[in-house]
């Protein structure tokens, strides 16, 4: 991965609230017939393509006309399977933030040109490490106050040494805030990353909290009543 060629252009996929991050896993059905040529065109070549987010609030746009965000990842197909109608499933793998610079081309498909983007810290790892427990710690409390969480998810990120690579795959598997994502993709420096997260789920766990001191004893379905 880390000395994967990423090409100055390469197709795109522009998809409703979905922020894509290095390393992280995606799995994709498509069936648009501009991302059926793109992806049998991405197969014969380099398998890598990179995926943005359309804001929800711009989804009318979809087509020749839906906007870019400046910050993108970039993905390889990891796997694909090609189904009886010619749409295909696939799990795309993120490697690396890139900046759009450009559209290239619209048809067949949207074709940009991209400036790889590199995270960095300046910040002591002890402090960087003070951080990731921090996240962790908070993941797993949000958890306990009733939030859901993927199976295993907490898991896996205790088992993740890289903590550039810990904060993107907790970020993209753990935040459901579609804008708050993708400020994160945006945010290159690791300890803001962090932070940013960290007081996210700071805020949500309060909310669940409060949540819990007004319904007292009452069920989910009697909240209401309270």
């Amino acid at each position: 991965m880390e000395t994967l060629h990423v090409p100055e252009t390469l197709p795109v996929m522009t998809l409703p609230d979905t922020v894509f991050f290095p390393q992280a896993l995606l799995p994709l059905h498509i069936f648009e017939a501009r991302y059926r040529k793109m992806l049998v065109d991405v197969l014969a070549s380099d398998r890598l393509f990179a995926v943005a987010c359309l804001a929800a609030d711009k989804a009318e746009l979809a087509g020749p006309t839906e906007p870019l965000p400046r910050i993108a990842s970039v993905g390889i197909v990891r796997a694909c399977q090609k189904n009886d109608n010619d749409t295909s499933n696939l799990l795309l793998q993120g490697v690396c933030r890139v900046e759009v610079q450009s559209i290239v081309a619209e048809v067949p498909y949207r074709i940009i040109a991209v400036r790889p983007l590199a995270t960095s810290s300046t910040s002591p790892v002890a402090e960087l490490e003070s951080l990731r427990l921090e996240v962790m710690r908070l993941l797993h409390l949000r958890r306990r106050l009733g939030a859901p969480s993927p199976q295993g998810m907490t898991q896996f990120l205790d088992s993740i040494d890289d903590i550039d690579t810990f904060a993107d795959v907790a970020a993209f598997n753990l935040c459901d805030d579609s804008p708050l994502k993708q400020r994160l993709l945006e945010t290159l420096d690791t300890r803001r990353r962090l932070q940013l997260f960290a007081a996210q789920l700071r805020s949500e766990v309060e909310s669940q909290r409060l949540r819990r001191k007004l319904q007292g004893r009452l069920s989910d379905d009697g909240i209401a009543n309270n």
